[in-house]
């Protein structure tokens, strides 16, 4: 018996598609899905020359392609896959074995960058199932990414320390000058990336527990709970956020910041949303600047959440009391919401108060935060520039900016706060 039988019970159309027995001690899967890639194999060098740890290692790369796909995808993924055998067989290491799929007329309702990871990731629970390794950890990478050297040394160091790990974000960091790219590539990426920061940082100071990146080249998830919360879903984009966002509230979750993954700063259309089409977007924009949520927005957010123990068994006469003392906007969204409601039935579900608040932001998610945020910004606030609301929310932590107040200057201080912590 494995311990995620239970998963495959439910995924009835999973099929074992490496047939080669994994060492007994497996610990890490990396899986790349590789879709209409030129040059994989700057990313498996990476992996190759990287310092190894002390348990094995597989990669798993998923070639993928629709049952629908244009001529110049299916003949590209054919000479990617041929290009990653050939370095698979000049790369021979017992404890760092690479495998290659590839996955051809998937269906087009499916067929992504959601489908091609759950493939390999559920092929990559499925080998830790084998050895009933339910504490294997199973690594989501890009095609496209360069890891540091200290990559699998670091999360080694990490899943020793932390073993009841459910889920790590691991810190990345675009390219932000070279010759690689064109400039206004490198100058789009910094605003995107800014962005980003400036978001997680921003709910992060509001109180909420999972201010996490959810970047799909940038995360670790334990084999249990990757199989107890699912798996992967199927969606075009997005399913990193999907799938971290059911797995974090299982708890024992961290951010491993003591290496980097490099993603690529390209632009791109093969997705509907993520760091290629945002690059593209900013990059065609006619917009002066890069607009973002008034900081004022999440500041109202933290004036809920800090009073989180107050809703603890609060009666409707309390409730009525402290609804009166938040700011409007946030005041509003919660009985257009019927968050007394809400918060009733996670009461008569909670006895204790850890309970409760678990099951407070079980409620008030990424996704109700989005939704809030959108609420906000269409009937009381209005998105303002990037670099006003980043320079707003380096003042409101008291932090020095000596330099001039550019996107890369503070995206290299928003940087090194993540690096902290």
């Amino acid at each position: 018996m494995g311990f995620a039988d239970f998963y495959f019970e439910r995924q009835k159309d999973i099929q074992v598609k490496i047939e080669v027995k994994p060492n007994n001690d497996l610990k890490y899967i990396v899986v790349i899905p590789c879709y209409y890639e030129f040059d994989i194999i700057a990313t498996l060098e990476s992996i190759w020359n990287s310092e190894r740890p002390k348990s094995s290692v597989e990669v798993v790369i998923i070639i993928n392609s629709s049952e629908d796909c244009e001529e110049k995808v299916f003949e590209q993924n054919k000479k990617t896959y041929n290009e990653v055998k050939n370095w698979i067989a000049q790369h021979e290491d017992s404890l760092l074995r690479f495998f290659v799929l590839n996955e051809v007329n998937l269906p087009r309702k499916f067929a992504g960058a959601g489908l091609a990871r759950k493939i390999g990731m559920d092929q990559a629970v499925w080998r830790f199932n084998t050895l009933n390794q339910d504490r294997g950890i199973v690594i989501s990478l890009d095609a496209d990414s360069i890891i540091k050297e200290n990559y699998f040394t670091e999360l080694e160091k990490h899943f020793e320390q932390f073993p009841k790990t459910n889920a790590a974000t691991i810190y990345f960091e675009h390219p932000i000058e070279g010759n690689e790219f064109e400039q206004v590539i490198y100058e789009a990426i910094i605003t995107y990336e800014l962005y980003l920061r400036y978001y997680k940082q921003a709910l992060k100071y509001t109180g909420f527990p999972y201010s996490m990146h959810t970047v799909g080249s940038c995360f670790a998830i334990n084999a249990m709970a990757y199989a107890k919360q699912g798996g992967m879903n199927r969606k075009k984009a997005g399913e990193d956020f999907y799938l971290l966002h059911k797995v974090f509230p299982l708890g024992h979750y961290y951010e491993i910041n003591t290496t980097c993954v490099y993603p690529s700063p390209r632009t791109s259309d093969r997705v509907p949303f993520g760091t290629g089409p945002m690059v593209k977007s900013i990059i065609e924009s006619t917009e002066e600047v890069f607009l973002t949520y008034n900081i004022d927005s999440f500041l109202e957010l933290k004036s809920l959440f800090k009073l989180s123990d107050d809703l603890f068994k609060i009666s409707l006469e309390e409730f009525d009391v402290l609804l009166k003392t938040l700011p409007e906007c946030i005041r509003e969204f919660l009985k257009k919401n019927d968050f007394f409601n809400a918060i009733q039935e996670i009461n008569n579900n909670s006895s204790k108060i850890e309970t409760f608040t678990k099951r407070l932001f079980d409620w008030f998610n990424a996704f109700r935060i989005l939704k809030y945020l959108n609420f906000a910004h269409e009937s009381y606030y209005q998105k303002q520039a990037l670099l006003t609301e980043a320079e707003k929310f380096v003042e409101l932590l008291n932090l020095k900016n000596d330099n001039i107040k550019t996107y890369k200057n503070y995206l290299e201080l928003f940087r090194k706060l993540e690096r902290q912590f």
